[in-house]
């Protein structure tokens, strides 16, 4: 996690709610704090995780995003907390936010550079869609979840496949078809998810 040094009395670039609590209401929004160029798509979005480049001076960065957000991350030097729980991404971790959920970090070392991927999806691409009702009911995007996603470097393969799959669709050009494809990639790695947790609580059982 890099995080840019704001010049004093530089406007912040986005509104922030009490107690220092970013809004993202969309994709741009968190494109703009985070650095990055503007998106491809305003709905959906892959994003290398190595490039975000905080545009704040703060040690401690809480958020409410209003889109859903799958993370596979590494080598972040500080804290992550989802709900009342707090992950380190030492080790290749998958996080899931939903809209409207409070994320947490503090920054520990701003020298090492995280790696990673993202993937945004905003709930109006997905309307009148069927994933629409069912992302609801994956229970990693809920703050009860009290276990991170830890995967293996197979898995890691998969998943960053999966959104790569993704990236290259919105890239190309847009037509009636696109929706579907991405929606089509977008089911196969939440089951898969589904099923790397599924594997990482029979492992620790046995």
């Amino acid at each position: 996690l890099r995080v840019k040094q704001v010049a004093f009395g530089e406007a912040p670039p986005l509104h922030m709610k009490a107690k220092n609590i970013y809004t993202f209401d969309t994709i741009g929004e968190f494109h703009r704090m985070s650095g990055l160029p503007k998106p491809e798509h305003p709905l959906v979005g892959v994003v290398d995780y190595s490039q975000v480049e905080y545009q704040t001076d703060e040690k401690e960065i809480s958020w409410i995003q209003k889109f859903y957000s799958i993370g596979l991350k590494r080598n972040i030097q500080g804290k992550f907390r989802y709900g009342q729980q707090q992950y380190d991404f030492d080790e290749g971790l998958m996080s899931f936010v939903a809209p409207g959920q409070v994320v947490h970090l503090t920054v520990e070392n701003h020298d090492v550079r995280p790696t990673g991927i993202l993937l945004f999806v905003h709930p109006d691409f997905l309307w009148n869609t069927p994933l629409a009702r069912k992302i609801k009911q994956y229970e990693f995007f809920g703050y009860a979840v009290n276990e991170a996603l830890f995967m293996s470097d197979k898995e890691e393969i998969v998943v960053t496949g999966l959104m790569q799959n993704i990236q290259r669709e919105y890239h190309a050009n847009i037509d009636k078809f696109s929706q579907n494809i991405i929606i089509a990639q977008l089911e196969l790695l939440l089951s898969y998810c589904e099923r790397f947790y599924e594997r990482q609580f029979i492992t620790r059982k046995k």
